[in-house]
C-alpha cells in the first residue's frame, strides 16, 4: 500500500477535485498542487468565487437555466424572440448554443433526456412546464435541440406527441455532414441522416 505523502486536508482536496469531470486521480493531484503553489493568486479568489456561487446561483423558474437572478438573464432580455423556445437537455447545451450565437429565442432546459435504463422518466424532466409554455399565445415554434442519441430522439418524439394539440411548429436540429467534414471520415449513421435530410442547393 502506498504511503500518504500529504496531510488529510490536502488528500481531501485531491479527492474532491477528482470528482470533477475530466479529472482523474493524477490530474486532480496536479491541479491540487498547482492551487497550493498559487494560493494567493488562485486558491483564495477561487474559494471566494465558490462561496458566491453557493450563495447566489439559482435555477431559473421559467426555463431551468442557472443564473444569479430569477428569472434568468436570457428570460428577461427584451431583445429575445418570445415566439421561439429552444428545448435542450442540459444547461451545458444552452451555453453551447449561446457561444455559437445560434439563436435569438428563449430556452427550456429539460434537466436530462428520457432514459428508461437509467430510471429517468417523464416525471423526472420539466416536460409538463414545457407543454404549458408551448400553449402560450406568443409561442409559435418549439425547436428540439436534443442530442442525436437514442435517448435524445426518444425524448424528442415523446415531446412532439405531447405538443400535437398546441398551435406551434415543432422543429429539430438538422443532422448530417458537419461544416468542414469529409465524407470519408463520417460514420454510416451520419451519412444516412445527411442523405435523408438533403436540401435544395
Amino acid at each position: 500500500m502506498a504511503a500518504s505523502v500529504a496531510g488529510p486536508e490536502i488528500e481531501r482536496l485531491i479527492q474532491l477535485l477528482a470528482r470533477l469531470p475530466g479529472l482523474g486521480p493524477r490530474s486532480a493531484r496536479r491541479a491540487a498542487l498547482h492551487l497550493i503553489k498559487k494560493r494567493e493568486a488562485l486558491m483564495t479568489p477561487l474559494t471566494s468565487a465558490l462561496q458566491v456561487a453557493i450563495d447566489k446561483i439559482q435555477v431559473c423558474k421559467t426555463c431551468g437555466n442557472i443564473d444569479t437572478q430569477n428569472p434568468c438573464t436570457v428570460c428577461t432580455d427584451p431583445r429575445r424572440d418570445p415566439s421561439i423556445i429552444v428545448v435542450v437537455a442540459d444547461v451545458a447545451d444552452l451555453w453551447a448554443l449561446e457561444r455559437a450565437n445560434a439563436t435569438n429565442g428563449r430556452y427550456h432546459v429539460l434537466g436530462a433526456t428520457l432514459s428508461p435504463l437509467d430510471g429517468v422518466g417523464p416525471q423526472d424532466l420539466t416536460i409538463d412546464q414545457l407543454v404549458a409554455r408551448a400553449h402560450a399565445p406568443e409561442v409559435s415554434e418549439i425547436i428540439l435541440a436534443l442530442n442525436a442519441t437514442v435517448d435524445g430522439q426518444t425524448t424528442a418524439h415523446y415531446i412532439t406527441d405531447l405538443l400535437a394539440d398546441a398551435n406551434v411548429r415543432v422543429t429539430r436540429l438538422a443532422h448530417g455532414v458537419p461544416v468542414g467534414g469529409e465524407l470519408d471520415y463520417l460514420d454510416e449513421g451520419t451519412l444516412s441522416a445527411a442523405m435523408r435530410q438533403r436540401t435544395l442547393f
